[in-house]
């Protein structure tokens, strides 16, 4: 049988709202949790007075075994529906979510939003939608999730969707092509079997609404090689192998490499993904490569993998287009926070703001303002404290999206649109 179309589909939502929940069902009611799993985690969350959690503590089992895993081996839960497999991340809190989508193990191709019946749109609803906006996530299916726990009322439902709807249309997304579905995570309803309380919901089921709503992404394997380094590990009797997520391009062995910005340069001996050897590793995949000419020392994370025919762009400075997600005053010029970009942590100075923008359609509100507040959208200035690696978006989308954060928060997502190359 051919391999089914692979997905990266991402949960988000705000913190109450049943995303774990969801997913635990979704894996249950497609097969991929086995009863027997099931009923060891009921007995877990029985044990531990959280009787309804026993689909979330699906996700949270994988969790301890992903902070255990190594890198290599990112391994999550699939789902396998009729036309695709997908890979389910959640995103349990804020901090996750971000590193996630940005600087962590995957891009997502497609985002699932839960929102609550019961509670509608709250703050990470909105953080979490204008996140998936910056960063190109253009399907969407909005769970309505909670439905048992109003009764499953159809005004409830629709006033949620007209709520979402008018933040969608904000932020430029096209409404009619986005489905929201109306479910219960902890009861099934609509999930995966269609439920017999609502009959004023015409739509197909969640997992339905996959299949249909979502297609799989092209993986970008005729643009050059970019891979950012994720990390780096010294294996006695192998050498140095950096680990990494092919962004762009495709890598095998015997290629000629360069590391951007440190500026090694190596021979490609083998690269392998979940301990087998490949003959070349394409966008999505997660490899450890083993490498000749450069040791542990020449590389960091953060660098970026490229072939020496055509290494990875390295800026000294670059404008960009941002949305400010959240921020305890203002941001202003000369400004320097920490930006997130690849696996790259680099501080960067915000040298100039040089417009406020419509997020909607880059219309621009204000040129040279003095600040910017949560919520603004903007053309800046930035200059790296160190040479860092970046494209623009028009050239490589995969590589021109950053996080910026600070005091322990991501306070905005953006994007490269120009840049100026550092001198050799």
């Amino acid at each position: 049988m051919a391999e089914k179309p692979h997905i990266n589909l991402i949960t988000s939502g705000h913190v109450d709202h049943g995303k774990s929940t969801l997913i635990g069902r979704m894996l249950f009611d497609s097969g991929a949790l086995e009863e027997q799993e099931l009923r060891k985690l009921k007995d877990k969350a029985k044990e531990m007075k959280k009787e309804t959690f026993e689909f979330a503590f699906v996700m949270d089992n994988l969790k301890e075994e992903r902070e255990r895993g190594v890198t290599i081996d990112l391994m999550y839960k699939p789902i396998v529906t009729k036309k695709y497999y997908y890979t389910i991340i959640d995103c349990p809190g804020h901090k996750d979510f971000i590193k996630n989508m940005i600087t962590g193990a995957s891009q997502a191709d497609a985002a699932i939003l839960v929102v609550s019946a019961k509670d509608g749109i709250q703050e990470q609803t909105k953080e979490h939608l204008y996140l998936e906006k910056v960063l190109g996530i253009n399907q969407l299916i909005i769970a309505v999730n909670k439905m048992d726990a109003v009764n499953y009322d159809e005004a409830k439902f629709n006033k949620v969707k007209e709520d979402v709807g008018k933040l969608l249309t904000q932020l430029g997304y096209p409404l009619d092509k986005i489905p929201f579905v109306p479910v219960s995570a902890y009861v099934g309803d609509n999930v995966a079997k269609k439920s017999d309380k609502m009959s004023w919901y015409k739509g197909a089921t969640l997992l339905e609404t996959l299949d249909t709503a979502i297609t799989p992404p092209e993986k970008p394997v005729d643009k050059p090689l970019r891979l950012p380094v994720q990390d780096v590990y010294n294996i006695s009797g192998v050498g140095c192998v950096p680990v990494g997520r092919v962004e762009t391009g495709v890598i095998k062995p015997g290629d000629k490499v360069v590391f951007m910005p440190s500026g090694s340069s190596a021979e490609i001996k083998s690269v392998e993904m979940h301990h087998k050897q490949l003959e070349k590793a394409e966008p999505g995949d997660n490899v450890g490569f083993n490498i000749k000419g450069a040791g542990k020392g020449d590389i960091r994370k953060g660098d970026v993998v490229g072939l020496a025919t055509n290494p990875p762009t390295v800026a000294k400075e670059f404008t960009a287009e941002i949305i400010v997600l959240e921020h305890p005053t203002v941001v202003t010029k000369g400004y320097t926070p920490v930006f997130h970009i690849g696996t790259a942590h680099v501080a960067c100075q915000i040298t100039e703001l040089v417009k406020k923008i419509n997020p909607k359609d880059g219309s621009t509100i204000a040129e040279n303002p003095d600040t910017l507040k949560s919520g603004d959208a903007a053309i800046i200035k930035v200059v790296p404290s160190q040479p860092v690696s970046i494209e623009t978006n028009k050239d490589m989308p995969e590589m021109a999206k950053f996080a910026i954060r600070d005091m322990g928060k991501t306070i905005a997502a953006g994007r490269c649109i120009e840049l100026v190359k550092a001198d050799k």
